[in-house]
Parts: C-alpha cells; sequence; structure tokens
C-alpha cells in the first residue's frame, strides 16, 4: 500500500515527504507505532498535523479534499479514464458546452501519467513528464467545467436508447446521455512464481517516475522493449549505478523510437540484454534477485537486485463488456466504427440505419479512445486525437436525440 500512495501523490503532484523505515526504533520515533511490522503503517501525515494510519487512496483524497459526489442528476457524456485519451475529450466537450463527468479509477494521467519524460509530443521540444501534462490538461478540462471524480471506478452499465447508467463501485449511479470509455489498459505480468509477494517490494508495474531517486548506486533491470520501457531506462540512468533493459526481440530498434535508441546506446551505464527473459524472482520479503533466461540457449543467470520494472504489453480494463454485450477482439479490446463491419454487414443487434461511428462500438452512443480500443497506435498525440475525434461524434449522436 506504501507503493500505492507514494506512486498516486507522485502522479496527482501532490508535494510530499517519504520517510523510509528500517528500523523497529525510528518505527517508533518517527511513526508512532510499536514496530517495523506493525499493521498500522504506512502513516500519512498532513500539514496541519493529523494523521491517518494504513490508509487508502480513497481516504486520502477524501482528506485533500478530491473525493466528490456527483453534482448532476444527467450529464450529457460521461468519460471513463482519466488518460490523455480521456483527458481529451473532456476538454473538447466541455469546451463545446457539453455537461461533462469524468471518472477515473486511481490517478489522473493513466498510463502516460507515469512516463517520466515524453520528448516527442508536439509543441514540446524539451520533452514533459507524464504527470505534468496530464495535470495541464486536468486543469484545463476544469477550467471548462469537466466534473472529474477521482478513486471511482466503473463496474456494470445499462443501456437504453438516449440514456447510459454506469455503476460505481461504491454505489454511485452517473446517469449520461452518452459514454466515452478511455479505460486504457495495464502493463502484463510476468506469470512467474510468488510475482504478487514482490509487488511494491521490489517489482513494479511501469516505469516508476516515483522511485527514481530511491535508485541511487543499485542496479535496475527494466523488462519491456517499447517507449515506456526506454523511458524507464533514461529516468533510471542518472541515478542508478547502472541500468539494464531486458528485451525478448533481437534488438531495440524494431519496437522503440529512434530517439531512445539513441540515447540508450549513447548512456555509458546502461546495457542492451536482448533475447533474454525474466524467468524467477528470490528474496524473503524483498525482492533480492533475479534470473535472467536467454532465449537462444536456454542458459539461465542469478543476478542481485532490488529493482526490477515491468513495462511489457498491456491488459485493456474490459472486464465489463461482455455483460454488456460490447464487442471486443480476441485479446479483450474493444472493436469500433469499421472494424465492426463484416463484408459491409452491420455487427449483430445494431438497432439503427447508419454504420456505427468511427469510435463507436457495437452499442449506439458508447465510443472508445486511447489505447483500450482494437487497433489504437499506442502513441500520445494519437491519444489525445481520438479523444478529441470522439467528442465530434458524440454530437452527431446527440443530434439524433
Amino acid at each position: 500500500m506504501a507503493y500505492t500512495i507514494r506512486d498516486f501523490l507522485h502522479r496527482s503532484d501532490v508535494p510530499f515527504e517519504w520517510v523510509q523505515l528500517t528500523t523497529d526504533e525510528e518505527a517508533c520515533s518517527r511513526a508512532g507505532v510499536e514496530h517495523l511490522h506493525d499493521p498500522r503503517l504506512p502513516v500519512c501525515v498532513f500539514q496541519d498535523g493529523s494523521r491517518i494510519e494504513a490508509p487508502t487512496v480513497r481516504q486520502i483524497t477524501e482528506r485533500l479534499g478530491w473525493f466528490l459526489s456527483p453534482s448532476r442528476a444527467e450529464y450529457d457524456l460521461a468519460i471513463y479514464g482519466a488518460g490523455l485519451a480521456g483527458l481529451s475529450a473532456a476538454v473538447y466537450a466541455s469546451s463545446d458546452g457539453l455537461k461533462t463527468v469524468l471518472i477515473e479509477r486511481s490517478a489522473i494521467g493513466g498510463q502516460a501519467g507515469s512516463s517520466s519524460r515524453i520528448e516527442n509530443y508536439l509543441g514540446f521540444p524539451g520533452g514533459i513528464s507524464g504527470a505534468e501534462l496530464a495535470e495541464r490538461a486536468r486543469e484545463q478540462a476544469c477550467r471548462f467545467g469537466t466534473e472529474i471524480l477521482v478513486a471511482r471506478e466503473g463496474v456494470r452499465g445499462e443501456f437504453q436508447p438516449g440514456r447510459c447508467v454506469g455503476y460505481l463501485a461504491d454505489g454511485t449511479k452517473i446517469v449520461s446521455r452518452a459514454i466515452i470509455c478511455a479505460t486504457g489498459v495495464e502493463y502484463a505480468h510476468l506469470g512467474l512464481p510468488k510475482e504478487e509477494e514482490y509487488i511494491g517490494a521490489g517489482l513494479y508495474y511501469g516505469a516508476g517516475s516515483s522511485e527514481a531517486s530511491l535508485t541511487r548506486t543499485e542496479h535496475v533491470y527494466v523488462v519491456g522493449g517499447g517507449n515506456s520501457a526506454g523511458q524507464a531506462v533514461m529516468h533510471f540512468a542518472p541515478f542508478a549505478s547502472r541500468v539494464s533493459i531486458v528485451v525478448r526481440g533481437d534488438s531495440l530498434e524494431s519496437s522503440l523510437s529512434q530517439y531512445l535508441v539513441d540515447r540508450i546506446c549513447a548512456s555509458t551505464n546502461v546495457e542492451v540484454l536482448t533475447r533474454t527473459e525474466v524467468a524467477g524472482l528470490e528474496g524473503d520479503s524483498q525482492l533480492q534477485a533475479i534470473t535472467l533466461k536467454d532465449r537462444n540457449t536456454g542458459q539461465e543467470r542469478r543476478v542481485a537486485t532490488h529493482w526490477l520494472f515491468v513495462c511489457i504489453g498491456g491488459v485493456p480494463h474490459t472486464e465489463w463488456a461482455p455483460e454488456l454485450r460490447v464487442m471486443r477482439d480476441e485479446r479483450g479490446y474493444l472493436m469500433t466504427g469499421p472494424d465492426l463491419l463484416r463484408d459491409g454487414r452491420q455487427p449483430p443487434n445494431w438497432p439503427l440505419d447508419r454504420d456505427p461511428y468511427y469510435l463507436e462500438t457495437n452499442v449506439p452512443g458508447l465510443f472508445a479512445v486511447g489505447d483500450v480500443r482494437h487497433g489504437a497506435v499506442k502513441r500520445c498525440a494519437s491519444a489525445v486525437g481520438e479523444g478529441a475525434m470522439a467528442v465530434a461524434f458524440v454530437h452527431r449522436y446527440l443530434a439524433e436525440g
């Protein structure tokens, strides 16, 4: 939970001091608990001196004044997911005058929000962190009137002609005339024994932007061959004594932007381990070593490390879709627009005379944008563009009325 809180605060741009407790004496003197494994840890102390023991992210958002209830009985548009695609949709929908609510299950910014530095986004030649880009978009959406509900997760929905009802995990009901699904993806797991035990205790999913300063003098391993993995490597390189990027393929060039390949190759403390995979994890309560396997020879070797960051693949957040009969591809991504047509025929049970709009699912009024959508281009600019484009189609749908 400590890792989850730290990541949430970092990505939400909340200033905080991280105090690592290493002994029972420190736990007593600094946190006011009995020992290092006290169930009351972690402790969050706020500026006014108040404290919460073993808090949840929701409790922290409540204490910060961020946990809000919907202010309207009905909205024109409900957007689920506050990554760049969802934030873009919120900005354009609200600026067009649509009554818009944006629901986010964790931290604003989605997967992009954990990127340490995005250098190929138009208009930012010096680069910008994912958290800062997301915070700017959040502020922009709020200025136009978007209502944002943080630490809220949609779990099921109902669709009626001209009316969509979404139910959040805490029982809150969101009624809207249209929905944009921008729930994105989460990094895939390695599928190794004891993997769950090390999450937040040496094993992390994502770029680890909040952990970089803690890796001084350490050997860090990053798993993955995409841009998020490359950005993580370059973020850790100034802090860690050595950074190894573990790639299943033959090279970085096939999956990484060239500017990142050039940076990695020019870094003296970065090594690239191609045709390699992580085959095992070791440690007591903390990760202490990993096993690397050569995919050519099958040979394995054990290396000591307390830091492993996994940036591989993606699992879309679409577990709710089957109940609503929303069509997905074989990997769980939402099908939209032309991809729903088969030999020019509309999808089964499609109730309208027109074909689905480009970003519309097989349920009229339900649109999908960003990484959750089948065929999406995995780039920040594409996500932002899809969010804006979806709003144009929402206007068309609402006009059909």
